[in-house]
Parts: structure tokens; sequence; C-alpha cells
């Protein structure tokens, strides 16, 4: 938000956050968000109200306290959303929250690093890319989901969103 806000001249903005630099190297190495997910240094260790539908239990939510927020502590997956989702924003706030117009803020957005087509943008501001290494135990998980004839799906935010995702 502070990089659209900036990109005004007009404006100053000024981007305040809790917490360290984002210095630490389990920020930056995969399986740090193990080491740092339950600790005080870089996370506010959140909890949600009590979740009826999940029998009466509380979820942790964890919130970054460290330059970068919440992204610099999360293991994190790019995944617009459900279409329908958006279809019914749109039903009640205007086409500027349907699918179609939020299908071309996201690809407008996406500066997508492995896949160049009509549903991937390659030139905005939020880069996209896939894992450089694979546990081996994802492509286990991934590959048992197929033997039980569930369809690969290699990439959730093109044509198919229902199946399972591949790694690859």
């Amino acid at each position: 938000m502070a990089n659209r806000l900036s990109a005004d001249s007009d404006k100053a903005v000024c981007l305040i956050e809790a917490g360290p630099r984002d210095r630490n190297p389990f920020i930056h190495m995969p399986l740090g968000v193990g080491v740092i997910a339950r600790t005080g240094w870089v996370n506010w260790n959140c909890e949600t109200e009590v979740e009826p539908h999940l029998n009466n239990r509380r979820l942790y939510w964890p919130r970054g306290k460290t330059l970068g927020g919440s992204s610099s502590i999360n293991a994190m997956v790019y995944i617009r959303g459900d279409r329908a989702d958006y279809e019914g924003w749109g039903a009640a706030a205007g086409a500027d929250w349907d699918w179609p117009r939020m299908r071309e803020l996201f690809i407008a957005l996406e500066n997508n690093q492995a896949i160049h087509d009509e549903h991937h943008g390659n030139a905005g501001p939020l880069c996209v890319s896939n894992l450089g290494r694979v546990n081996p135990l994802t492509e286990d998980f991934v590959e048992a989901g197929v033997e039980l004839h569930y369809p690969r799906n290699p990439d959730f935010n093109g044509v198919s969103r229902k199946a399972l995702v591949s790694i690859r």
C-alpha cells in the first residue's frame, strides 16, 4: 500500500512498522517460518475469536512484528480467491468488485516468473515465483492425490481451480 501511495510524487508517505528490521536469517529461509511461528520477537501471536464451526476453538493467527509485517513471517501462496466470492461482491457493491474486473486487476499487478499466458501478468509490481526447492514429502503428497484420481493442476490461478495442485 505504501508503494502505491508513494507513486504519487505530490504525496509524502510515512511507513511505521513495529518490531526490528527483517534481517534475521530465520525470516529469509523456508524452514525459518517454523522457528518464528510461536516466538514473540517478530510475531504478535494473535488468535481469532472463538469459532463456533470449529467446536468453539480459537485459531492461531500469526501477524508480523517486523519490517515487512506479516509478509516477512509467512510461508506464502499466491492465490486469487474464488470467482464466486467476487461475483457476490459485484452483485452487492457493483461492477468494480466483480470477477472480470478483479481478474483484470490481478493480472495487471502480477509479475509471474514462471507462467506466461492470458491468465497471468508479467509486468506488475507483485513478483510471483515457484519454489526454488520442493520438499520430497510435498511431492509424495501430490502423487498420493493423483493415485486417488484427483487431477493434477499445475496452476490453480489459471483455467481450472477444482483440482489437486501440482508443485511443479
